[in-house]
């Protein structure tokens, strides 16, 4: 189990037992006002919520690992699903212990109790998960996030949506997008980071956002700041909004690029001190001033550099971990700009993703450049791109690092 789930797991046990406490206490309640404030209701009506509670519990705990409280309306609708479960699988326990045959009937008259006291444990669970389950669920990740060492690392991802094919192409020509393979070469681009010991964080899923898996182009993260972008493309721009939410939920303090500014994450390469900025169509003037200004207090040189080869900079040039920049002769005219750098022989080698000081991350479309960079001492881990290649990305577009 990666950090990540054991973070997902702690915060999803706590809002579990906050919503099942809440949601019985307010059944208690309710059922007790329903009867007039008789005080022997509550031995009556205690034994008949407690197997459909333990089960409710037990399915809001293995649901919120996988996604239950990411949103309030989620937990909402998930949270009335499960009551209903645990309020049907509950009866059928109770019925069962006492050796009663479990016939239509039976199952008849324990479904309709869903429109009677059962409705008031569906209710209750499914408000208390939306707003007592939701907020304590994001409380604990926040703290965890607060006593987690520096040395920590984050990697943020976004599944590829479902139109994925409809991806903007710029500079290549159109051709067909096996959407199947793209989505089974996303995860083993999701688990190389895993298995590198990063805790891969994934941005809410946007289902006709075609472009959204090219996260790096939405926010840039630069130590404790993230900057939401402003994409050049305007049916991208609504791809930011969750990547703001998810950088808010880890504590980074937010900028935004605005007005008329454009900015792509996917022109942005940090090399030590000095951050380039592709000029490109997806990365305007406005765009690097506002970066600039956001940056130079910060204590770097924002460069602009002008790009004209391909989509974004860092489909022309990125760095390995030393800082050497990676270049390609078909991409970059001249390579002395960039000071300390390395020709490579392969386009697809010029991408690289820093996994950790020994070890980068490239695309299985450069074994040669691979086996130079095994050979100045990297740890090389390959994965296989092709399909989102097709849409002008490499591996620095689906991710974004936060460190």
């Amino acid at each position: 189990m990666t950090a990540t789930w054991s973070r997902k797991l702690i915060a999803s046990a706590a809002a579990a037992v906050a919503t099942i406490v809440v949601g019985f206490l307010g059944v208690m309640f309710v059922t007790f006002v329903g009867y007039q404030f008789a005080g022997t209701i509550f031995a009556q009506a205690s034994p008949y919520f407690f197997e459909s509670t333990i089960i409710t519990f037990v399915l809001l705990l293995i649901v919120g690992v996988v996604g239950l409280y990411r949103y309030r309306l989620l937990a909402l609708l998930a949270g009335a699903a499960l009551a209903v479960i645990g309020a049907l699988l509950g009866l059928v326990v109770q019925v069962a212990t006492t050796g009663q045959p479990i016939d239509s009937a039976v199952l008849g008259s324990i479904v309709a109790t869903l429109i009677s006291l059962n409705l008031v444990f569906v209710v209750v669970v499914a408000l208390s998960a939306a707003f007592i389950g939701y907020p304590v669920y994001w409380m604990v990740v926040r703290t965890q996030d607060a006593v987690l060492d520096d040395g920590r690392r984050i990697a943020l991802v976004r599944m590829p949506a479902s139109n994925l094919a409809e991806g903007l192409v710029t500079h290549l020509e159109r051709t067909p997008i096996d959407t199947e393979l793209a989505d089974k070469q996303w995860d083993a681009y999701v688990a190389a980071f895993d298995a590198a010991g990063w805790d891969t964080t994934e941005v809410s899923w946007a289902d006709q956002l075609a472009d959204s898996v090219f996260i790096e182009d939405a926010v840039i993260v630069i130590g404790d700041v993230a900057v939401v972008t402003r994409p050049g493309a305007e049916s991208r721009r609504p791809e930011v909004v969750a990547a703001e939410t998810t950088a808010r939920e880890l504590g980074l303090r937010i900028h935004r690029i605005e007005g008329e500014g454009t900015l792509e994450g996917g022109d942005v390469l940090r090399v030590g001190t000095t951050v380039y900025v592709g000029r490109s169509g997806r990365t305007n003037a406005e765009g690097v001033r506002q970066l600039r200004a956001i940056l130079a207090p910060l204590g770097f040189d924002v460069v602009a550099v002008p790009v004209t080869t391909a989509l974004h900079l860092k489909s022309t040039v990125t760095a390995l971990p030393d800082g050497t920049v990676l270049v390609h002769p078909d991409l970059v005219e001249d390579p002395s700009f960039f000071g300390r750098h390395l020709v490579v022989p392969e386009r697809e080698g010029v991408a690289v993703v820093e996994l950790a000081e020994d070890t980068v991350l490239i695309s299985a479309a450069a074994p040669k450049t691979a086996a130079l960079l095994e050979d100045r001492g990297y740890t090389v881990v390959q994965v296989d791109i092709s399909e989102f290649e097709k849409l002008e990305g490499c591996v620095t577009c689906l991710s974004v690092r936060v460190s």
